[in-house]
């Protein structure tokens, strides 16, 4: 009896182990879906918002509205989650998930983001490429900063050297950014553009924690159905704030007008339209996919990571200048990235092995 219980207890111990193991997997799986997604929109947005200027677009209120105007594609995604829990517990099953503490709070969230699009567009439109993206890059100093303040974010050795050779990027990047500047852009415009652009960074730097602060607050398990419809909430509203702006300016009015004098012809600016607002929505998910299963600090430093990127891919659409400067920038934003990503594997991999198979904790923190 006494080996038949051992053995009992030695399979129950694996069981959990293999549970515990499951859910990293899942987790992990989950957050490369979110990288995924945040990849596709913080490169593809970028492009098809300064295709929308570069080919005759002037609408600022126009453009800050298609980075949230995409909020319905978030139904897609919650229905099939709501078919699949109808069909996994042949019940009737809950609709939404979202507490009113999370409804105001991306409520107020979303309003946030939709002063951030504004600022963000107004940038897009007056400044270069190069001048635009190391003031944008600056937002990884400003997550980190109030990560660590909001969040208590904790830095690791791998998380620092990140953060070091992102910055180092982003100001190589912006060395010689006078020779990329627009024509036809006044001192005023330019100047104003900088400041807009600084202060998006800014408040997106301190949005990123503040959705992370919401999570830990929030007295509901948090879900990554939760996740989007939360995300949802914040683009509805990001929606109304940007929409009052358009009202405000006649930019309903004057889209049929821009439509017809549009480089690429009447049809194809408003495929640019749609695209616009469907792409905003795949980063605008996966920033806050990447909070859910990781946090904000990673989310920023993705985001931050993807620039150079967007800046290659600029020279091959846009046939802009690929100067050494921008070439460095994207090699240093690559290592980083390699970086981070080997120090979260290295401790991944030491958490597994300090797992206790009976309590599913670590064995550090289940000592006195």
């Amino acid at each position: 009896m006494e080996i038949e219980s051992q053995v009992n207890n030695h399979d129950h111990e694996e069981l959990n182990r293999q549970k515990t193991v499951e859910k990293l997997f899942l987790k992990r799986m989950i957050l490369l879906l979110n990288c995924f997604l945040l990849s596709i929109g913080n490169t593809g947005g970028p492009l098809l918002l300064r295709l929308y200027f570069i080919r005759g677009g002037k609408r600022v209120w126009l453009s800050c509205w298609l980075e949230s105007g995409g909020w319905p594609v978030m139904l897609i995604p919650l229905l099939g989650s709501y078919i699949y829990r109808v069909r996994k517990s042949k019940e009737k099953a809950k609709l939404f998930f979202l507490t009113p503490f999370l409804f105001l709070a991306g409520a107020v969230l979303g309003v946030l983001t939709g002063v951030d699009d504004w600022l963000y567009a107004y940038g897009v439109s007056k400044l270069p490429v190069s001048t635009f993206s190391l003031i944008t890059s600056t937002h990884l100093a400003f997550t980190a900063g109030f990560a660590f303040l909001i969040v208590k974010q904790k830095f690791t050795s791998y998380t620092i050297n990140t953060i070091v050779l992102l910055t180092v990027a982003a100001v190589v990047l912006g060395v010689h950014s006078s020779s990329d500047r627009p024509n036809g852009i006044s001192n005023m415009e330019y100047f104003t553009g900088f400041f807009m652009t600084l202060g998006a960074s800014a408040l997106y730097g301190f949005v990123l924690p503040m959705v992370e602060l919401t999570y830990k607050k929030s007295k509901t398990k948090i879900s990554y159905t939760l996740v989007i419809e939360m995300q949802m909430v914040m683009s509805l509203f990001a929606t109304a704030f940007c929409t009052i702006g358009m009202l405000a300016n006649k930019d309903f009015q004057a889209i049929p007008r821009e439509a017809k004098t549009y480089e690429l012809g009447e049809a194809k600016y408003y495929t640019v339209l749609v695209f616009n607002a469907i792409v905003w929505q795949f980063f605008f998910l996966g920033a806050v996919g990447v909070i859910f299963s990781a946090s904000s600090l990673l989310s920023g430093i993705m985001i931050a990571v993807l620039l150079p990127i967007t800046e290659t891919l600029a020279v091959l659409f846009y046939h802009e200048k690929f100067s050494s400067e921008k070439g460095i920038a994207l090699a240093l934003s690559l290592w980083a990235f390699v970086s981070y990503f080997y120090g979260e594997y290295k401790h991944t991999k030491e958490f597994k092995q300090t797992i206790d198979p009976q309590t599913n904790i670590t064995k550090e923190s289940s000592q006195p």
